[in-house]
C-alpha cells in the first residue's frame, strides 16, 4: 500500500440543537448521511473569516433546516480520516456548541444530508453512529440537566 503523500488539517464546527416542551424529554436534532445509514450531529467546514460559533449556527441551519441561538460551547472532538482523491491523511477538529431551537422545520434541510429528525436525547445517544458525537451529546445532556 502506498503511504499518504500529505497530511492535511480541517476545522469544522457544529451544534447540538435542542428543544424543550413541558412534560416531555428534551429533544435534539440529528442528521442522516450515507444513504440514511449514518446518524450524526450537523457540522461543516468553517468558511474564511467565520467564527466557530457562526459556523455552528450556519451549518445547523443548512443541514437541519432549524435556526438556533448559541447557549454555550460543549467541546471539541478531533479525529483522523483518509481523503482518497488527495491520497492524504486528514486531522479534523470539530468545535461543538449547544443551540436552543428558535424556528424552522427539519423538512427544510439541504442536499448534503439524507434527512434530519428530532429525537428524545436518550434515543439520540443510541442512534448516533460515532463515539465522538455520543460524547458531545452526553456532555450537552449534562449541561442541560444543570440549567
Amino acid at each position: 500500500m502506498t503511504r499518504p503523500a500529505t497530511i492535511k488539517t480541517q476545522v469544522s464546527s457544529g451544534g447540538v440543537i435542542y428543544r424543550e416542551e413541558i412534560g416531555k424529554e428534551v429533544e435534539i436534532a440529528l442528521v442522516a448521511v450515507k444513504d440514511g445509514k449514518v446518524w450524526s450531529l450537523p457540522k461543516g467546514l468553517m468558511e474564511k473569516g467565520e467564527e466557530a460559533s457562526e459556523t455552528a449556527v450556519r451549518e445547523v441551519r443548512e443541514e437541519t433546516g432549524l435556526s438556533g441561538k448559541i447557549i454555550e460551547k460543549v467541546g471539541d472532538i478531533t479525529y483522523w480520516y483518509y481523503i482518497k482523491e488527495d491520497n492524504a491523511k486528514c486531522r479534523k477538529t470539530v468545535h461543538f456548541f449547544l443551540l436552543e431551537y428558535v424556528s424552522g422545520s427539519t423538512s427544510d434541510h439541504n442536499w448534503e444530508v439524507d434527512k434530519a429528525e428530532w429525537f428524545p436525547i436518550r434515543e439520540a445517544l443510541r442512534r448516533l453512529s460515532y463515539k465522538g458525537d455520543q460524547e458531545i451529546v452526553q456532555k450537552a445532556k449534562e449541561m442541560l440537566s444543570g440549567k
